[in-house]
């Protein structure tokens, strides 16, 4: 079948992509760069689009599709094996039919608190089924913040991880429970029967509901799912971020005209599930076919190695995890070369420029590093010519999407000056749970942080907004500082912070974590940001430390060293 019979029968297709799309001939372009358009049986097509044409675009039809399309292909390896397209698609039908048979509905919240393994995407893909709205939880949450999120976002059920159930006696007894993970998972039944339960006897496996429970499709539900990201809260309560499905493919093509994912491709997703960027691979995954390996704790050399065992071409990290495989010994990452991965693809928190330049030094120019937020999504891709001509640069933003960086007044400031940025795309959030949003410039949104366009076009962010301080009457941002810092080779990782000063008003503080082996006084230090940057950003004191606290994506928590 052709490209323009293809689009003839999309524009037939209620609430299609391509009609829908500012740019048509962008959007066929890309998707049929990137394989999604490609010829098709024409039985599965005609099944493929009245499946669409029922369940509009959101995860759920992304699986029955794959299923129709490649029913028998591999899509999902975890500890427990392999699964195929089509039995991904039967469990998610099955598990929804099991949720609902226990009186959950469309509408209703489903929380998941599970690390990365089947279970995640067998929940994820039966609450889209029921039209749930299902709030991600962080597997680092103590439990007061547990308790402080699920009271504040009221979910119907809780599917868990059986790991932390010594976190769920503030959850309400009115929350249905149910585990989708144990560490007696690859166990047989009589084995795991015998064995010490630490989760409440009535909290039913999924595993088992799946198999107890048919897997004929479901009719589609009378609301859309929601899907509800958790800001990072490195500077206070972690806030739910709710977004529903695009209405098209529109964004799906800007983001893979700036990383060139491929249709059919093999993804290992280090990044947590939870977490935005995690969750974006694994929706990218599951809408062009490609199959993906999970691990449930992430591990530096077992993670080159899944790549190179499934001959990847995507890698999806958060910085930190680059930063720990780079720190393996030499003989550990000398055993892998990665020779099947284009693309490792970094985002969550900030990427340095010498930690990307070091890793595409040793496994070749494979990173694009992604600037967002879990509020704007994305707003801008650095390509690996980017961060080989400009290290440490946020990239350009994708097709589609705008980028303002303006001055106190809204008024956009010139390349090299810094300003506040902003952002619009049509993947922004939807606002927060607990109501409000972000600060709005028309139709962008506040991304938080400051930065600044080089001559070229490309952004660098120079911190976040809340952080800037002011220093006997001058503006400091900690960001500079951090990265001039962490560019000394006795630095591991830094952290900057603002703190009260009585003579400037403020000053910075460092903490400092060195390189094994090395020493560097805190004079030294002093004397290293005096010689590069003005005095009144050189900090006031130093602090050395073991390590720096971050959350589950790698972010420091700044707030704990204040």
């Amino acid at each position: 079948m052709k490209i323009s019979e293809l689009r003839e029968l999309a524009a037939r297709i209620p609430g299609n992509p391509v009609g829908r799309a500012a740019d048509g001939a962008f959007l066929v372009r890309t998707l049929s760069e990137a394989g999604v358009i490609q010829p098709v049986r024409p039985d599965k097509l005609a099944r493929m689009a009245a499946t669409y044409a029922r369940w509009g675009n959101n995860p759920a039809t992304a699986s029955a599709l794959a299923a129709i399309r490649h029913p028998d292909e591999t899509y999902l390896t975890d500890e427990l094996g392999d699964l195929s397209f089509a039995e991904v698609d039967a469990r998610a039908n099955s598990l929804a039919r099991a949720l609902a048979e226990r009186g959950i509905r469309a509408g209703d919240g489903i929380a998941l608190m599970a690390r990365n393994h089947r279970g995640f995407v067998d929940a994820t893909l039966a609450g889209s089924k029921l039209g749930c709205s299902i709030l991600y939880l962080n597997t680092m949450f103590s439990a007061p913040q547990l308790t402080e999120v699920m009271d504040r976002e009221g979910p119907a059920a809780l599917i868990y991880d059986q790991e932390f159930s010594g976190l769920l006696a503030g959850v309400g007894e009115g929350v249905k429970r149910f585990v989708c993970w144990h560490d007696d998972e690859d166990k047989a039944p009589q084995q795991r029967r015998g064995a010490a339960d630490a989760s409440r006897a009535e909290d039913e496996r999924i595993g088992e509901m799946i198999d107890a429970t048919s897997s004929e499709p479901l009719t589609p539900p009378g609301e859309d799912p929601r899907f509800v990201i958790l800001t990072s809260g490195t500077t206070g309560t972690p806030k739910g971020a709710q977004r529903g499905s695009p209405s098209g493919l529109g964004p799906l093509a800007g983001l893979l005209a700036a990383i060139p994912y491929r249709f059919g491709g093999r993804m290992v997703i280090a990044a947590p599930l939870f977490h935005s960027w995690g969750f974006n691979h694994f929706v990218i995954s599951i809408t062009l076919a490609n199959s993906i390996v999970l691990k449930r704790k992430f591990d530096p050399e077992a993670t080159l190695a899944a790549v190179e065992e499934s001959e990847a071409d995507v890698l999806a990290v958060v910085p930190v995890m680059l930063q720990r495989i780079l720190a393996l010994d030499s003989e550990a990452l000398d055993r892998h070369s990665l020779p099947s991965l284009r693309i490792t693809a970094a985002s969550g928190s900030a990427l340095p420029g010498e930690l990307a330049t070091k890793w595409m030094d040793r496994f070749g120019d494979t990173i694009y590093n992604l600037y967002g937020s879990t509020e704007v999504a994305y707003a801008t891709v650095a390509s690996p010519e980017d961060l080989r001509a400009a290290p440490g640069t946020a990239g350009r933003p994708p097709h589609k999407t705008v980028v303002r960086i303006v001055d106190e007044d809204g008024n956009d400031v010139e390349p090299g000056k810094t300003g506040r940025i902003f952002v619009g795309n049509e993947m922004a959030f939807e606002g927060y749970t607990g109501g409000g949003g972000k600060e709005a410039l028309g139709d962008l949104l506040s991304s938080g942080d400051v930065g600044h366009f080089d001559e070229g076009g490309r952004l660098f962010i120079d911190g976040r907004d809340d952080e800037m301080i002011v220093s006997g009457g001058e503006n400091v941002f900690p960001r500079e500082v951090e990265d001039l810092l962490a560019d000394h080779e006795a630095v591991d990782e830094v952290a900057v912070i603002g703190v009260d000063d009585e003579e400037y008003g403020q000053r910075l503080k460092a903490f400092v974590v060195l390189v094994d082996g090395k020493q560097l006084s805190e004079e030294e230090a002093r004397q290293h940001v005096k010689s590069n940057l003005a005095g009144y950003k050189v900090p006031r004191e130093f602090e050395f430390l073991d390590s720096l606290p971050r959350n589950a994506t790698g972010k420091v928590l700044k707030r704990e060293l204040a």
